[in-house]
């Protein structure tokens, strides 16, 4: 059996976090931006904090798995 949790995981939680695709921290003119397509590296250095804390959330403290 294998544990596919980790692999879905993560990959649903980088395509939904990448920035500007469904939400910007911080955006370009304001706080968030929603839907815009763009990127800037203080939004690439804070989206990689939320999916490395989300990540160990998930994986390490829920311990989730799925066996498949």
């Amino acid at each position: 059996m294998n544990d596919w949790a980790a692999p879905l995981i993560g990959t649903a939680l980088f395509a939904f976090l990448c920035p500007g695709l469904l939400f910007q921290l911080p955006g370009k003119h304001r706080p968030v931006d929603f839907l815009n397509m763009k990127t800037s590296i203080p939004s690439m250095l804070l989206h990689t904090v939320i999916f490395g804390l989300l990540l160990i959330l998930f994986l390490v403290i829920l311990n989730i798995h799925l066996f498949a």
